[in-house]
């Protein structure tokens, strides 16, 4: 008579957990574990099931053909796991554990970290890890629950729904504008000092600002880092493009040519599909779309009145 292979349900998030990284460690980090934890488990597993699901090489593990396959059943089972959670949990008891969010610099220090207060006032079992580096955050792998983005994923099992617009305008010190020329117009800008992203870094297109302002303009300083452009900017250093949710805190700061440019940006939230029946995960997604719609006027500005 034969026996049915024997694993547990952990078995199989071990198993996940190294097939979406790659690797013993990450994994282990991931799992709050051990790597010889993981790699025992992985063992087990295998032999369980009598088959071999990884190729081991010094760059780490890869899925065999009969990895891949299995990687299928046991992706199914996660998301039947999350969902008889989410209803075995339904209620109050369900409102606790860590929620991992990843969002673009300015929307986490200009405005998500204002809101953090009412959150935690709100759900005091939730704990939240916010990852500002966002472009190595991976859903696919789950490295984050949450991601806010400028550009939705195009494909993948995802739920997405749309944040707010916000809008940007060419901004520059009250300083700096005093020691320089009138600008007069949009082509005059070219022969004004910007601050921008550094190119070959922008990890989201819609962060390249600049070309859409003057395809003219060369940044003479470039930083990765929206708060130290911001810092630049007031210290007349030279001409910035801002969001307004951002600039618009900042008197020493003037708009130019506001009639001229104009610039709308987006920001999407988005989680895998199975997360969004985790009642933790909903509870942020929920919490982050009432917040921003109750601050509209900080990320639409002037314009909204034009915008609805």
């Amino acid at each position: 008579m034969k026996h049915a292979p024997h694993f547990t349900w952990d078995d199989l998030q071990f198993f996940l957990a190294v097939a979406r990284t790659g690797q013993l460690s990450t994994a282990a980090r991931q799992l709050r574990t051990s790597h010889a934890t993981v790699s025992r488990r992985i063992d087990r597993l295998e032999f369980a099931l009598k088959v071999k699901l990884f190729e081991r090489n010094p760059r780490g593990y890869m899925l065999t053909a009969m990895g891949q396959r299995f990687i299928d059943t046991a992706e199914r089972m996660e998301q039947e796991t999350e969902r008889l959670r989410a209803d075995l949990s339904a209620g109050s008891a369900a409102q606790r554990g860590v929620v991992r969010i990843s969002a673009p610099e300015g929307f986490s220090n200009f405005f998500f970290t204002g809101v953090l207060p009412e959150f935690t006032a709100k759900h005091p079992n939730i704990s939240l890890e916010l990852i500002t580096i966002q472009q190595i955050m991976s859903l696919s792998r789950k490295e984050a629950d949450i991601v806010v983005v400028l550009d939705p994923p195009k494909a993948g099992p995802y739920f997405t729904e749309k944040l707010t617009d916000y809008h940007l305008q060419v901004y520059g010190s009250l300083d700096y504008l005093a020691r320089h020329p009138p600008i007069e117009s949009r082509d005059g800008l070219p022969d004004f000092a910007f601050i921008g992203y550094i190119e070959d870094m922008i990890f989201a297109p819609g962060l390249d600002y600049l070309g859409d302002v003057h395809p003219r303009i060369k940044p003479q300083f470039q930083s990765s880092s929206i708060f130290a452009q911001l810092t630049a900017a007031k210290s007349g250093l030279g001409l910035c493009v801002l969001p307004f949710f951002i600039a618009g805190k900042h008197p020493d700061l003037q708009v130019v040519l506001p009639q001229e440019v104009d610039l709308r940006r987006h920001y999407w939230i988005t989680c895998h599909r199975d997360l969004r029946q985790s009642p933790r995960v909903r509870t942020v997604i929920d919490f982050l779309m009432e917040a921003v719609r109750l601050n509209a006027p900080a990320f639409l500005g002037p314009w909204r009145a034009t915008d609805g």
